[in-house]
């Protein structure tokens, strides 16, 4: 699975720090904090019919973030919000679009580690793109990675972080092998996530997701685990197994950037009947609806 260039994305123009810029113009400083060590928090949004879906929990995760990491100066949501909204209508944009937010630690006096090296405050970057979801509705490949997610004791999940090696290893795995995506373990063995997406099984009706114990809290994911039950389809959250995954009636996964998207292999074999099942379909309808009409209009 690889994302196809959008040729409406050939002028857009993206934010940094109160500059608007067209994306072939350098406007990131070689001394900013993400780029000496991918030290930035981020977040991904997505635009519905002038509204972003989310938006506050998606704000709150970020400045979690970066209180995390102890980053200086954060921006109000409300100048963030203000910063995407101008984003949106320098571009023209109103619907299916993908806003990525990146707030870093801001640029240093000189190259380093240390943070008392940043004097400067935060660098916010908005960059939004004409994106729709980015999954193939037909059914995702997955293959297990030898590549663990880290659990607390190494680099806590909860902090949103922009250095996403750890996931791009995984996903040269998958690659290498022919699939779309990675399904990745915990340090004891139980599956975390792929490496782009949180992941749903569907097991006699029913739904399980595993704990966020060496995963991203997912704001797609909170938002299924609200909705699946008012839709009547139990679910739960607790360990789940490699071989769960393998024996399940159904797996979907979630994420800003692919909604709903369901996966009918893993690791070779066959999920269900290898196509797209029913209570994936009934949710992925239910969240579209769901993000299509709830929303902070911003354009």
């Amino acid at each position: 699975m690889l994302q196809r260039y959008d040729p409406r994305n050939a002028d857009i123009s993206y934010w940094v720090n109160g500059v608007l810029r067209h994306r072939d113009e350098p406007g990131l400083s070689p001394f900013d904090s993400v780029v000496q060590g991918g030290d930035a928090v981020w977040e991904g949004l997505r635009l519905y019919d002038g509204r972003i879906f989310a938006l506050g929990a998606h704000l709150a995760r970020l400045r979690r973030s970066a209180i995390a990491l102890d980053f200086k100066d954060i921006p109000s949501d409300a100048d963030i919000t203000d910063a995407v909204a101008q984003t949106l209508n320098a571009n023209g944009m109103r619907d299916g679009v993908h806003v990525r937010l990146t707030l870093t630690r801001g640029v240093k006096l000189t190259s380093g580690m240390d943070p008392r090296l940043n004097t400067a405050g935060s660098t916010l970057i908005v960059l939004a793109e004409h994106k729709p979801p980015v999954y193939d509705t037909t059914g995702l490949t997955l293959v297990t990675s030898s590549i663990r997610r880290p659990g607390a004791d190494v680099l806590d999940p909860k902090i949103h972080h922009a250095n996403l090696l750890n996931s791009i290893l995984a996903k040269i795995e998958a690659n290498v092998a022919g699939a779309d995506d990675a399904l990745m373990l915990d340090p004891r063995g139980f599956v975390a996530e792929t490496n782009a997406t949180h992941l749903f099984a569907v097991l006699d009706g029913a739904l399980i997701t595993p704990r966020t114990v060496a995963c991203p809290e997912g704001i797609t994911r909170d938002t299924v685990l609200e909705l699946a039950p008012a839709a009547g389809i139990p679910v739960t959250v607790r360990d789940v197994s490699l071989v769960e995954m393998h024996t399940a009636d159904e797996v979907f996964c979630t994420g800003t950037m692919g909604e709903l998207a369901a996966v009918t292999t893993i690791d070779g074999r066959r999920i269900g009947t290898g196509e797209v099942g029913p209570v994936t379909a009934k949710l992925s309808a239910i969240y579209q609806e769901h993000a299509r009409t709830n929303g902070t209009p911003v354009v």
